[in-house]
């Protein structure tokens, strides 16, 4: 008798153990609310702390809209609700998309190409006004090594040529294990408005996604949107930066195991204790805020950082602001450059060194 194996039946064994998981802490989540530790809390016998978790109350509301720090890895995912055409509410009144971007040609071009190349960025990061919050995310992750075999096989024929098939899946092979390591290197644009609902967010969110891709197309850039299911693998890809454990969600799901989707994603636990590094499920990584005020800035910068054989995320947040307070802001800038100035010439006077003013040079 011929058994027929059952695509969906499988997928749901593969998810079985990692679902579990995920229901069984919710359900000691729930038992640990009931518990009379907890119960005193409410009735107000412990005073709270002013910071939860690690973090500061405000930083809380501000992440998270609450006060009290997350109790299970699902609830660390900062968003609300994200639907099937990959609308997100991250929060009560903002909605965002994303938009998935391929490479231009920069680096190989030439002066004046590279000038127009720029002059078109600018452009097009200046289409975006204060009402528009914009990330760009620069991701560079492990892919799944089973994925990029299956991806260079090349089946039989029914020919004379199978050895050379063979022979040259040996050499993509060969190649593989010597190149960069699995990365798979993504590039996407995230923007933002905030909405009284769904309803009226949507059609302004399609505006500024028609928008962005016809700005794109102006510099030569292939780009589309991303919908919920991409959303979510792309956050899923994130959150298991090992590439180990493949995203498998249809909508459908979620219906029939009574979760929601934060539980397709979440890794099996976050650590945030120490103050310099974090712990995804097993992944240990860390976070780093950069400032740069130079006088020149190489537009190597960011290359140079993609460029590294490890997987590494690179966002940068774009908000425009009003031209007064851009005003004032960079004033602000040059008053700190200046007593920045001033303090190294005072060290170097007590250090022995004559300092020329600048008025007398």
């Amino acid at each position: 008798m011929n058994v027929e194996n059952n695509p969906k039946t499988k997928k749901q064994k593969q998810q079985e153990k990692r679902l579990g998981r995920n229901v069984r802490q919710q359900q000691a989540n729930k038992k640990a609310a009931r518990s009379p530790a907890n119960n005193n809390q409410r009735k107000g016998t412990t005073a709270p702390t002013q910071k939860q978790g690690g973090v500061k109350n405000s930083l809380m509301q501000k992440m998270f809209g609450v006060k009290t720090a997350p109790q299970t890895a699902q609830q660390s995912i900062p968003y609300r609700e994200i639907y099937k055409d990959g609308i997100c509410r991250v929060k009560d009144k903002l909605y965002t998309k994303t938009i998935a971007s391929g490479d231009i040609n920069y680096q190989l071009a030439q002066n004046e190409d590279k000038t127009q190349i720029f002059e078109g960025y600018c452009d097009f990061l200046n289409y975006f006004d204060n009402t528009v919050t914009v990330q760009l995310s620069f991701i560079n992750k492990y892919g799944n090594m089973k994925d990029f075999e299956k991806s260079i096989q090349i089946p039989d024929q029914d020919d004379d040529f199978n050895s050379i098939r063979v022979e040259y899946a040996e050499m993509l092979k060969t190649q593989l294990a010597k190149g960069n390591n699995g990365l798979v290197k993504m590039k996407y644009i995230t923007f933002g408005i905030e909405a009284a609902n769904l309803r009226e967010a949507k059609p302004r969110l399609e505006r500024i996604e028609t928008d962005i891709i016809g700005n794109f197309k102006v510099l030569g850039v292939k780009a589309f949107p991303l919908n919920g299911l991409e959303r979510l693998a792309v956050l899923h890809g994130q959150l298991h930066p090992d590439g180990s454990e493949k995203f498998q969600l249809e909508w459908t799901d979620l219906a029939k195991t009574g979760l929601n989707t934060k539980d397709y994603i979440a890794p099996t636990s976050f650590d945030f204790r120490d103050g310099k590094t974090f712990r995804m499920g097993t992944t240990i990584g860390a976070a780093s805020f950069i400032q740069i005020i130079a006088p020149e800035l190489t537009d190597r910068l960011l290359a140079d950082y993609l460029n590294m054989d490890n997987a590494v995320t690179v966002n940068m947040h774009i908000k425009s602001i009003d031209q007064m307070e851009a005003i004032k802001t960079i004033k602000r800038k040059i008053t700190d450059l200046d007593a920045m100035k001033i303090a190294e010439q005072k060290k170097a006077v007590r250090a022995g060194y004559d300092m020329l003013r600048p008025d007398r040079v």
